[in-house]
């Protein structure tokens, strides 16, 4: 399986997203490089992990064809 750039970019920007609105305006004052370092680090966890879970996510789907929209009613029966 190769890396999907498009996912990875969106995947790296949403955890850049998520890390500038939390944690910056709180450690700004603070920053510094071992504070940097462990920024970029959990950047890095971040990204991976929503690259990893959009991955079996869509993969899921792409797989057993649930991308396609299909309208199922619980309350009818089809007779």
């Amino acid at each position: 399986m190769s890396m999907d750039p498009l996912r990875l970019a969106e995947a790296g920007a949403g955890a850049a997203l998520t890390l500038a609105a939390t944690t910056l305006p709180a450690a700004w004052d603070a920053l510094d490089a071992p504070l940097t370092v462990v920024l970029a680090g959990m950047w890095l966890l971040l990204t991976s992990g929503v690259y990893a879970l959009h991955a079996v996510t869509f993969d899921c789907f792409r797989l057993t064809g649930q991308g396609r929209r299909r309208i199922f009613s619980f309350t009818r029966s089809e007779e």
